[in-house]
């Protein structure tokens, strides 16, 4: 465990690789983040491997522009709420949930991709996803979106609209999505 718990994150604006690479760290208590003036938080629990339980639903996200990987690895994730993020600067969502292989379910219908330009790698390996909606998110910017599903084995379920897939390589490779909605 660590203790951060008396952090003042008031005016921190950078939380690129805060704590990437904890792989052994089972707990971890940021609930009480003040994140509202952090515009990078790429990386920042990347590799924590052995986290089965991270709080972010309070995060002020609304000044970030990078998520790339920010939860990248933590494969052992059960639950992970993000639905409250407001998401309308960010730019790069690439690999943003990559090998977040034990989550059952993850709620992004709310995020506003208006900007985001990448979005490749973003759910690889999210192989135990049995469905996602994606219906919401505005593709007109993004310039990649490969490899984006691949590898979500156990997706049956994909709720899109309006996406330009000739922008991806592999997009749904090893998904075996019964029922794509585009």
């Amino acid at each position: 465990e660590l203790d951060v718990s008396g952090f003042d994150t008031d005016n921190v604006t950078n939380m690129y690789r805060m704590f990437y690479c904890c792989s052994s760290l089972t707990e971890l208590d940021v609930s009480g983040f003040d994140t509202g003036s952090v515009t990078n938080m790429a990386r920042m629990f990347a590799n924590c491997s052995s986290l089965t339980e991270l709080d972010v639903s309070g995060f002020d996200t609304g000044n970030v522009r990078s998520m790339e990987m920010m939860f990248y690895g933590c494969s052992s994730l059960t639950e992970l709420d993000v639905n409250g993020f407001v998401t309308e600067k960010v730019t790069s969502m690439y690999g943003m949930f990559y090998d977040c292989a034990s989550l059952t379910e993850l709620d992004v219908s709310g995020f506003n991709t208006g900007n985001v330009t990448n979005m490749s790698w973003m759910f690889y390996y999210c192989e135990n996803l049995t469905e996602l909606d994606v219906s919401g998110f505005d593709t007109g910017n993004v310039t990649d979106m490969s490899w984006m599903f691949a590898n979500c084995e156990d997706l049956l379920f994909l709720y899109t609209n309006n996406f330009d897939t000739h922008l991806s390589i592999n997009m749904f490779e090893n998904c075996p999505a019964g029922d794509i909605q585009f």
